[in-house]
């Protein structure tokens, strides 16, 4: 009998480190997959793990930078990559990039404001493009309005190559300027900014430079079928992946979540958002949740809000034109926005008010996204498209739920989970085999 029983310990040691092995496979953030369906992080499992909210999630290969005070001691950046740096209240910083006269120029800024902080209507950050005289190539503001409570707020600046225009063509330095306004009312706390500047090549020809009168701008209806868990993510760089469907996550007052959908050459993206009822309460909290659209080089497209007491409340952005490259001709952020194919991010902020009144627990939110329109030809880039294209492997993502931060690891990190998975799986099968083996002749 005890020599059974040591045989039983030792081969339940086997079988807990051979387990503890396979629990490798699992990737992190991800709940176990039921067979046949790809794993998917569990609803609430962000809001639930500690008392806080989880933080904003910066890119981890973001690279420390200082803004200037002036444009002659400005930091160049580099394209392809990601910096970051603090905004004081009312403060005013330059950088500086080296651009082609062949190439249009993209710097978007994702200012992250301290969670709890003090917002009042109007307070927000301008980021501006200029060439060594001043000029004003692009800019973009984006400002806290009904919405008066803390939520990262996200916008570009830009340098089009036009042949028409005869300021901003020229090969050379340029300026960035990131312009922050609060009132006196407000937080004083520093902005964290999240800063990214990519490149978008020229046409091998002209194509078309005026927008249609017609387009179908009615409003399909929404995904049905029930919703499939898919938990948002902490910021732009882990942003979960979403293809048509309903997707269902849990919110917490004052937290808000990151999802990226791909959208190509001639398709239309629609969403919307639904808060689910509470079991008690029903007071009225006007602007209780607040969703927001960013393109591929995270240019302010869209938002829109909805007040919220205790029963279902439902919003959705407008209707956006189909994904053209002549979109860019428009002066409304909303047209011009969708002006490349990509992914295009959406994120939902809960007011924290709602915690004051209903709790401070998760909510249910379900998303509902549509993309109409089967993927036409690109516009003919004279060059790599870069980030302004949807390939397999998006598609791949957005299917299986993959974060942004997951999608972009090498081919190399994933090999390595899919071997530990096998190899587990291999040392608990010849564990037991053995077990079995040496047992049966101390029996015999």
């Amino acid at each position: 009998m005890r020599t059974q029983a040591g045989f039983g310990r030792r081969a339940g040691a086997l079988i807990t480190a051979a387990a503890a092995m396979g629990a490798v496979a699992t990737l992190p953030g991800q709940a176990a997959a039921a067979p046949g369906q790809s794993p998917v992080a569990a609803p609430g499992r962000a809001a639930a793990d500690g008392g806080g909210l989880p933080p904003y999630a910066f890119d981890s290969a973001a690279q420390p930078v200082r803004g200037a005070a002036s444009s002659a001691d400005a930091a160049r950046l580099r394209t392809g990559q990601t910096y970051r740096d603090t905004l004081k209240k009312d403060g005013k910083v330059y950088y500086r990039v080296d651009l082609d006269d062949k190439r249009n120029a993209y710097v978007s800024v994702v200012a992250v404001p301290k969670t709890g902080g003090k917002v009042e209507y109007g307070d927000g950050f301008k980021v501006s493009m200029q060439d060594t005289s001043g000029t004003e190539c692009g800019y973009q503001q984006v400002n806290f309005t009904s919405a008066e409570y803390t939520r990262p707020l996200a916008a570009y600046a830009r340098r089009t190559v036009n042949a028409d225009s005869s300021s901003c063509q020229d090969a050379g330095a340029y300026y960035v300027l990131v312009e922050r306004e609060s009132k006196a009312t407000s937080s004083p706390d520093d902005w964290e900014l999240e800063i990214r500047y990519v490149t978008e090549p020229g046409l091998k020809k002209a194509g078309p430079a005026k927008l249609p009168e017609v387009w179908a701008s009615g409003t399909p209806a929404p995904p049905t079928g029930g919703p499939t868990p898919r938990q948002g993510g902490s910021g732009i760089h882990d942003a979960t992946s979403l293809t048509q469907g309903e997707w269902r996550s849990d919110i917490r007052p004052g937290q808000t979540l990151f999802y990226r959908v791909p959208v190509d050459w001639g398709q239309q993206l629609f969403a919307s958002a639904e808060l689910g009822s509470s079991a008690s309460g029903d007071e009225y909290i006007g602007s209780a949740l607040i969703l927001s659209l960013e393109n591929p080089a995270l240019g302010h497209v869209d938002e829109n809000t909805a007040s919220y007491n205790g029963k279902p409340s439902t919003l959705a952005l407008d209707a956006l034109r189909p994904v053209a490259h002549e979109n860019r001709t428009s002066y409304q952020d909303a047209t011009s926005g969708m002006r490349f194919a990509g992914w295009y991010y959406l994120s939902a902020t809960l007011n924290p008010a709602v915690a004051e009144e209903y709790g401070d627990k998760p909510v249910p939110l379900t998303l509902r996204v549509s993309v109409r329109g089967d993927a036409k030809p690109g516009p003919g880039y004279d060059g790599d498209p870069g980030p302004f294209t949807v390939t397999a492997d998006d598609k791949e993502a957005a299917a299986n739920g993959a974060s942004a931060a997951r999608a972009a690891e090498p081919n190399g990190s994933m090999q390595v989970v899919a071997v530990a998975g096998i190899g587990s799986g291999t040392a608990l099968l010849l564990g037991l085999g053995a077990w079995t083996l040496v047992a049966r002749r101390r029996a015999a």
